[in-house]
């Protein structure tokens, strides 16, 4: 590590600590040119998650994307923010939890309506509606029904 001070790559760890919640570890390092005192971070390189879209395009997940979803199918319904936090970290944490760098978009649609249902059905028809991209009539009544059986049943 090159001192800031005086450029030599000549320095010694005095002191390393967990920083972050553990993330990252901060070092503390000395020159042993000039003497200079400076610390830097270390934290593990990580490749970023992608979603392959249905045209097999790919971009990077972003949960703030998934929320703007969530957050659209939930409006002026008695959802609360914290419900959607939850939803949205548990989605999160199952596509963690697969251990893959690639993960297909119906699989995240799949992801959010298994849980969306048990919150708020409105919410779910109106996120399935545009997941499932409802062509004509019959296919929503039919996904209307499917929740109407499963109340039923329950």
């Amino acid at each position: 590590m090159k001192c800031p001070n005086c450029g030599t790559s000549e320095t010694k760890v005095v002191d390393s600590r967990p920083f972050e919640d553990g993330t990252c570890i901060r070092r503390r390092r000395v020159c042993t040119e000039c003497g200079n005192k400076f610390y830097t971070y270390e934290t593990a390189e990580s490749t970023p998650l992608m979603v392959v879209k249905k045209d097999k395009s790919r971009q990077v997940f972003s949960r703030e994307k998934l929320m703007n979803g969530i957050l659209k199918s939930c409006h002026k319904r008695p959802v609360t923010s914290g419900q959607i936090e939850n939803l949205v970290r548990e989605v999160e944490n199952a596509i963690k939890a697969t251990g893959k760098k690639e993960i297909p978009s119906e699989q995240i649609g799949k992801l959010v309506m298994e849980r969306l249902k048990d919150i708020d059905d409105i919410a779910y028809v109106r996120f399935a509606s545009v997941y499932r991209e409802f062509r004509d009539v019959e296919t929503f009544l039919a996904e209307l029904q499917e929740i109407r059986d499963g109340k039923t049943t329950k």
